[in-house]
């Protein structure tokens, strides 16, 4: 499901929308979905290589704006769409929202910031930011996501800039194994959460 979810996320690339649906698939992907908008920012980046701090300017935006969006719904409608959270966005389970807590209880701003950098479902973290305002203000969040998710984006780009047209290579030959190597990250990120709160 998520190949065929992350190939139809990549084919806008090759529409006139495709700058319109990185800014949705960004938005959304700090909020609600479940593929992050790197492929898609790299199809468009390698097709148009000048356009490629363009695109990772587009995806840290509307990220950002994505998580603003996230938190709010923590904080205002968690007791009504908590439970559809849980059934059907993936990385949301009882046991992944207390190990966030215990990270914010630690530092939220490092917690963001390591969440907004690196393969870790972001929209958990966002979310679940506003269900813990008392301890993550919004501007903790606003802060951490513009650093973090804008040095992802932008190094993006730069591998993009630097590589050329051998990650578009890479890439059109191997997208499912992309994706699949993502999925692993993610799932290598909450062991990595785990193993450390184990050790506290």
């Amino acid at each position: 499901m998520m190949r065929s979810l992350t190939k139809w996320v990549v084919s806008w690339a090759d529409t006139p929308y495709g700058t319109w649906a990185l800014v949705l698939v960004s938005f959304a992907d700090s909020s609600i979905f479940p593929v992050p908008p790197d492929f898609l920012q790299i199809a468009l980046a390698v097709a148009n290589p000048r356009r490629s701090y363009y695109y990772a300017f587009v995806s840290a935006v509307a990220s950002v704006l994505g998580g603003l969006a996230g938190w709010y719904i923590g904080f205002g409608l968690w007791s009504v769409v908590g439970d559809w959270f849980f059934a059907y966005v993936p990385g949301f389970t009882p046991e992944a929202f207390d190990r966030v807590a215990r990270l914010y209880g630690d530092n939220a701003f490092v917690a963001l910031l390591a969440a907004s950098f690196t393969p870790l479902p972001y929209k958990l973290f966002t979310v679940s930011a506003g269900v813990f305002s008392d301890v993550v203000p919004l501007h903790t969040l606003l802060a951490a996501s513009i650093l973090g998710r804008s040095s992802r984006f932008f190094l993006v780009a730069a591998t993009v800039t630097i590589v050329g047209p051998r990650i578009k290579e890479a890439f059109e030959r191997h997208a499912a194994l992309m994706s699949f190597v993502a999925t692993a990250l993610v799932v290598s990120g909450f062991v990595a959460v785990h193993l450390y709160l184990r050790s506290e």
